[in-house]
């Protein structure tokens, strides 16, 4: 059990004096395993069943009233769903069984501070022991300040669903206009040239030979492999010098302006526009726009929905995941002959995609909150009441 921390009274439960108490976590809620429910026994209904991984499929009968709050058992550890109605909780998962007359809502976000993984598995047997958990120490205010914080806590849980739903909007947006302005569909405003069908190979060049990390000066360069690169987006999540990475295998060598692709399936779906001079791993393909081609259009084809489909199924081909140079010179695009054309479109998009960075730092931001807010009221550092 953890000690009791300073600045807090192990007091009655029912003080009305609004300290705060300190009490083993059965006391304030006791968990249950969940009931069986094989495929073959469901019936068609409405009653969420409630897996580890949470909201999974319904049924005709419910075995727990809600509110209600549960956790994996096994399989997704650690997270903790608060459920409204009445349902059905699996049996892998935990749910709470008994409150003791505390608030549910509070008790849920009480659970997402406990480190779960750090009690499964303890008897050797896999899964998380409910015996354990029980015995935790935790601390808790009154029932009047638990509605208040779990309140405030919510409302941010609510400002975070609403982000989360804009940013899906706003990528299927982008998903939609890469479909409409990439062919030609949709054209922005004073445009009016012809298209004309080309070969990606026609547009661009590929890197020839492989370079040494080890040697010098390219020891000193960024070195990016596409772990590095934020998926569909064109996003560079992070960066090392070769060095740093101590790689001793061949690499490539790109310029500013080259488009970094991904070749091998996962990283089909990666790629971003080099504003640096670098190294790349084997995995990924330095294309390098042809006059007349803007890199940030270049860039956009390669992210686009055409080639990422036509990507994944050369890919499947044969029995290396990949697309080789061949397979990228088979590929055929309509492309405006406007090179202004083209720089308009990728800056659409490019402008799209600031926009839904934006939204998602905003969204980061909310959730650092968020757990700031959770690390100040669930210890009661800062009190609401």
């Amino acid at each position: 059990m953890t000690a009791i921390p300073t600045g807090y009274k192990q007091t009655d439960a029912n003080s009305t004096q609004g300290e705060w108490v300190v009490r083993d976590l059965g006391a304030v809620a006791t968990l249950q395993r969940g009931y069986d429910l094989p495929h073959r026994n469901r019936k068609p209904g409405s009653v969420p069943v409630i897996t580890s991984s949470g909201f999974g499929e319904t049924h005709s009968e419910a075995r727990v009233f809600g509110p209600g709050v549960v956790t994996g058992r096994y399989g997704t550890i650690g997270e903790v769903y608060l459920v409204e109605e009445d349902f059905w909780p699996l049996n892998t998962t935990l749910y709470v069984k008994d409150f003791h007359g505390n608030d549910p809502w509070f008790v849920a976000y009480l659970l997402r501070t406990i480190d779960f993984h750090s009690h499964s598995g303890k008897s050797g047997v896999p899964g998380v022991n409910r015996n354990d958990l029980h015995e935790l120490a935790v601390r808790l205010p009154p029932l009047r300040e638990q509605r208040a914080i779990a309140a405030a806590l919510s409302d941010v849980d609510a400002l975070l669903a609403k982000l989360d739903q804009f940013i899906a909007k706003k990528r299927d947006l982008k998903q939609a206009a890469m479909q409409q302005l990439l062919t030609g569909q949709t054209r922005l405003p004073g445009f009016s040239g012809e298209w004309e069908v080309k070969r990606l190979l026609s547009l661009a060049t590929i890197a020839q030979g492989q370079i040494n990390p080890s040697d010098e000066p390219y020891r000193s360069m960024w070195l990016v492999g596409p772990e590095h690169v934020e998926g569909r987006t064109g996003k560079l999540l992070n960066r090392r010098t070769a060095a740093e990475q101590e790689a001793i295998s061949g690499k490539y060598l790109f310029k500013k302006g080259d488009v970094v692709y991904g070749k091998i399936n996962p990283y089909l779906r990666k790629a971003f526009l080099a504003d640096f001079d670098g190294l790349c791993s084997a995995d990924m393909y330095p294309l390098r726009a042809v006059e007349g081609v803007a890199p940030g259009f270049l860039l956009a084809i390669i992210l686009g929905p055409e080639f990422s489909r036509y990507a994944e199924s050369v890919s499947m081909r044969s029995g290396m995941p990949k697309i080789n140079r061949e397979e990228m010179a088979g590929f055929a695009t309509l492309v405006p002959k406007s090179l202004e054309e083209q720089t308009a479109i990728a800056t659409v998009l490019s402008d799209m995609d600031a926009e839904l960075a934006a939204l998602e730092a905003r969204r980061d931001k909310t959730r650092a909150l968020k757990q700031g807010m959770m690390q100040e009221l669930l210890t009661g550092r800062i009190r609401l009441i």
